[in-house]
């Protein structure tokens, strides 16, 4: 949502703590081994997060009130679960925003993003957009909205009327 407002626009909240690679993309200075591993220790040779994954932090970019306003760090095993739970709240947010101002939500789509860490290899959701869209009925107020159901009563009036029974 653009500003909790109906159309297309993001929302969300993003890894803030730096670089993020796509699934199976590996960067030049990645270790073979680690690509797509998601055992820590397999990786990264300890138990445990790797040092990047414990300092991966997450926050919300929107001007909505939700959840991790402030940044705060979520593990990469439940990244996927805090996010989509994170990003439903934005949902719910545009389904009462909807209700409190004559609106329907047409649309409402989550879109989770996915990244490797450079140090272990672990596979997380690294952030999450919603996108939803709203229609807001405001066809009583229009004039022209007034002067084409006029137009349409006149038209229609009469149209299938039975002269014979």
């Amino acid at each position: 949502m653009i500003n909790g407002i109906s159309g297309f626009g993001s929302s969300g909240y993003n890894n803030i703590s730096g670089s993020s690679f796509g699934i199976g993309g590996a960067s030049p200075t990645d270790d073979v081994k680690g690509i797509g591993n998601t055992n820590n220790e397999a990786a990264s040779g300890v138990a445990g997060e790797c040092q990047t994954c414990k300092n991966r932090k997450y926050q919300d970019g929107s001007d909505e009130n939700v959840s991790f306003k402030s940044a705060a760090h979520i593990s990469p095993s439940a990244s996927a679960a805090t996010v989509m739970g994170h990003e439903k709240e934005h949902v719910a947010n545009a389904y009462t925003k909807a209700a409190q101002n004559n609106g329907k939500v047409i649309s409402a789509g989550v879109t989770l993003h996915m990244a490797r860490c450079p140090e272990c290899g672990r596979t997380y959701v690294s952030g999450g957009v919603t996108r939803t869209l709203i229609k807001y009925n405001k066809d009583d107020e229009s004039p022209y909205a007034k002067m084409k159901k006029a137009e349409d009563a006149d038209s229609y009036t009469g149209l299938y009327f039975d002269t014979e029974s």
